[in-house]
């Protein structure tokens, strides 16, 4: 098996919402609110596997990083994996 085959694709990590369910959710959010828990979700739903995560939001590695960054500094608790060095 391939590693490839081992990261869920971004259908597999939604919930399964109709769009009429998932808009009213949105309304009233800024982009940088719907942004941070789209990556704040995936990261959970990836067990804070950033690399994982960052395949599925289609984001680099770093540019997931640096989020994460400004995320914890503005003291957002962010999922962490498990097998991260403390």
């Amino acid at each position: 098996m391939s590693y490839a085959s081992t990261v869920p694709s971004p259908e597999a990590l939604l919930p399964s919402l109709a769009p009429n369910e998932i808009v009213p959710l949105l309304i009233g959010a800024t982009v940088d609110e719907v942004e941070r828990e789209l990556v704040l979700q995936t990261l959970a739903r990836c067990d804070g596997n950033r690399t994982r995560a960052a395949r599925v939001l289609g984001l680099s590695v770093r540019t997931l990083r640096n989020k994460i960054r400004e995320y914890s500094a503005d003291g957002i608790d962010v999922p962490h994996s498990e097998h991260a060095a403390a």
